[in-house]
This record gives structure tokens, sequence and C-alpha cells, in this order.
């Protein structure tokens, strides 16, 4: 892919977290707290996926902290200030599959599970990672 592609394939992602960020931030005013914690481990999946797509390479998979781990593979020195959101990263990750679907807690429905912290704490956490991309990747 050239550098003007990954440019803009990196825009597109980092974008697209934003834009779920947005979307966590909306939920969780209309209280709908389990799906704002998925939407905000979207973010910053999605904005790390933008670092990987910025130098040509292929994300894999969905846990942030592994998205963030595999950067050292690449050789990325300049994104090793990714490395100090490993917390953050498993925070998110614990909220990726359990948020949406009813069989993946004992006995209880997502719904019932997350509350008002946990969205705030997520939505944080995913702003943190999505400021720190944006300021790496600094896109004109």
């Amino acid at each position: 892919m050239s550098v003007d592609k990954s440019k803009a394939e990196a825009q597109r992602w980092l974008k697209t977290a934003s834009d779920d960020l947005d979307t966590a931030d909306i939920l969780k005013r209309n209280k709908k707290f389990a799906h704002s914690c998925f939407h905000a481990q979207q973010a910053g999946e999605k904005a790390l996926k933008s670092v990987w797509y910025f130098v040509s390479a292929d994300p894999w998979g969905h846990s942030i902290k592994k998205l963030i781990d595999d950067l050292e593979d690449i050789d990325l020195k300049s994104y090793s200030s990714l490395l100090n959101f490993t917390r953050e990263a498993v925070v998110l990750d614990r909220f990726y599959v359990p948020t949406r679907y009813p069989n993946g807690l004992p006995d209880i429905t997502p719904d019932e599970a997350y509350d008002e912290e946990d969205a705030a704490a997520c939505i944080g956490y995913a702003r943190k990672i999505i400021g720190a991309v944006q300021g790496i990747l600094e896109f004109d």
C-alpha cells in the first residue's frame, strides 16, 4: 500500500474510533451502560488499528492490549508511548464480549451487569488512547 493510501486508511479508522467514542457517550447519557462500554472498547481498538494501517501493517484481532504489545514486533520506536496504556487496554478488553451477549455472564443480562461508573471508566480510557494515537499520527 502506498504511503498516501496507508495514511488515508489510518484516518478512516481513527475517525471511526472517534465516532464510536461519541456513540459511547450518547449511550451512557441514555443509561445504556453495557452498550456504552462496548462502543468505548471499539473506539480504543479502532484507534490502535489506525496506527497499524498508518505503517502499512496488518492488525489482527480485537484485543487492544495485544494490538499495543504487537507494535514492538514491527519495531515502531515512535509508538512506544502507547505501551503506557496497557492498564487501559486490559480494562477495555474485558468489555468486548460480555457486554453484548446474554450468555456472556452467568444468570444475568448485560444491562443488569454494567453501570454508569463502568461506562464512564471505559469512555475515559478510550479517550486517552485516542488522544495518544492522534498525537502520534498528527494528521494534517
